[in-house]
């Protein structure tokens, strides 16, 4: 069996034996301890390419993964696509609001991504991980931990009770904070108070800051899910609250006059409604509440989930002043970039979904000890992510007019949205493998390595754009997201030893189908 840290957490650096063909495969180490030499390595990373078809033919783990990345796919899209049902509608009521509402939703955005998003991804791991040792224990009758197994028919798994508790205090702390410092956020926001913005928008955030509890615990609810390898039921909850909202935003704003507090009080209604669904169906196959939160299990969140909100401010930091320094190229080079940004980062969806796919599957297996197991999920994975890259680059080189043509009719900005083609086109297969290999962190819980290299990355990647950006203009900038990009896939494959990549994807997949 693996050596892991608590609560059956593999340690990356604990993995000493041998790859041996004699023992049973959950006692092997996925890394041998012979790997081929470094010059092989063209021959492994050139054979995977030739490949490729390998990793995106529909075998059972092909469809496990598809089964897995696609609805959640979808439920990564309904997001955006319900902002964009607010934004036209609250369009109506005119640019003012219209702004307003972007302002607002920009900081509600910001918080999210910073305290909510660490939360899910760390309760994915989590609890993939309780619940395959869980599964195996009833398996072979061995002994697990305390407070894991079953309570009158229903899973007891620690993991989910603690991460239900964490995020309530979270969303809580969230509602106040956001309400009572709508106006100090909107100063920091540079929006002055005699702007026509200013009172819309501090109206909009403090009743939109309503919605923060639930928000959160939907959060935590859809990361026990896909902890479970369901995106399905997150997907029906999510779209029947996106539906929800698009039949009350006409009600609220126009019909009952409520204008831009009727768009805020809908968006409420609909994230109370999701966490509803997602509470309701895993309260039927989990206790939810827990006798008593273990302090250790809240610490490790406490713990993961900070290294994972210091990952996420070295993204930001590095967007925004990507972002910053195209402002300064002028209003045209800016709304150029802007548009490049939007396609660019709506087509990630794509990979994230793979990535949310690769970290639960690699989870599951890794937790047992399953190596093998754990050694396929990586190479198939890779595999599919830069399949994926590969056919969203040529999708978005031969339809990136008709894209770019959806968000403006001027001439100036699409000829300078043309010019960030083979960027937003170029990057897909790198962005893929970056996305897919931070999926790999998460499913092994590798959190302190994924927020420390984010750190660094970012730093580096910083200071190239300052120096870049003033001396190429708008190309620097491109320059330096793809530098930023490729930095991430880099420190991945270092964090897999390089080497030992190739010998995962290529050598040692060969070895368990010929044995």
């Amino acid at each position: 069996m693996c050596n892991c840290t608590s609560y059956g957490r593999p340690s990356l650096e604990t993995q000493t034996p041998p790859l041996d063909d004699s023992k049973p495969e959950a006692s092997r180490n996925p890394v041998d301890p012979n790997p081929p030499s470094t010059s092989s390595i063209p021959y492994s990373f050139s054979s995977l390419f030739l490949r490729l078809r390998d990793g995106i033919k529909f075998d059972e783990l092909g469809v496990e993964i598809l089964s897995i990345a696609l609805p959640a796919a979808l439920a990564l899209a309904a997001d955006p696509l319900a902002s964009l049902v607010d934004t036209a509608f609250v369009g109506h009521l005119g640019s003012a609001e219209l702004a307003a509402v972007g302002v607002s939703v920009s900081v509600f955005n910001l918080v999210s991504k910073l305290f909510n998003v660490p939360l899910l991804n760390v309760t994915t791991s989590f609890v993939a991980e309780e619940q395959a040792l869980v599964g195996k224990a009833a398996e072979d009758s061995s002994q697990i931990e305390d407070g894991m197994g079953e309570r009158e028919g229903k899973k007891l798994l620690p993991s989910v009770s603690t991460s239900l508790a964490l995020a309530a205090s979270i969303g809580l702390a969230e509602a106040v904070a956001l309400s009572f410092g709508s106006g100090f956020l909107m100063n920091i926001m540079g929006i002055p108070v005699d702007s026509p913005m200013r009172v819309p928008a501090e109206q909009f955030l403090t009743l939109r800051a309503f919605g923060a509890p639930p928000i959160v615990i939907a959060l935590a609810a859809q990361g026990t899910f896909r902890g479970f390898m369901d995106t399905r039921t997150p997907l029906y909850a999510i779209g029947a609250g996106n539906l929800l909202n698009a039949i009350l935003d006409p009600i609220l704003i126009f019909l009952l006059g409520l204008g831009i507090s009727g768009a805020a009080i809908s968006t409420v209604i609909s994230e109370y409604l999701i966490a509803f669904i997602l509470l309701w169906k895993l309260s039927g196959e989990i206790s939810l509440i827990s006798p008593n939160i273990d302090g250790r299990r809240l610490a490790s969140y406490l713990k993961s989930g900070g290294l994972l909100i210091g990952r996420t401010l070295a993204v930001l930091v590095t967007m925004t002043l990507a972002t910053s320094m195209a402002a300064r190229e002028g209003p045209i080079p800016m709304a150029g970039y802007q548009i490049c940004a939007q396609v660019w980062l709506a087509v990630s969806l794509l990979t994230d979904a793979l990535a949310l796919a690769g970290q639960a599957l690699l989870a599951s297996g890794y937790s047992q000890g399953n190596y093998g197991e754990a050694r396929q999920v990586i190479y198939r994975v890779l595999q599919i992510g830069l399949g994926t890259g590969i056919l969203l680059a040529v999708i978005l080189f031969l339809g990136f007019g008709a894209f770019s043509s959806l968000f403006t009719t001027d001439v100036e900005v699409l000829k300078i949205a043309w010019s960030g083609i083979l960027f937003v086109a170029g990057s897909q297969p790198i962005n893929a493998l970056a996305f897919v290999l931070d999926g790999l962190y998460y499913g092994v819980s590798d959190f302190g390595y994924a927020a420390y290299s984010m750190v660094l990355v970012g730093l580096i990647s910083s200071i190239f754009l300052l120096v870049a950006a003033p001396v190429f203009g708008l190309a620097g900038v491109w320059m330096g997201l793809f530098f930023f990009m490729a930095l991430r896939v880099v420190a991945g494959i270092w964090r897999w030893e390089g080497v030992y990549l190739a010998y995962f994807i290529m050598i040692i997949p060969s070895r368990l189908v010929s044995s």
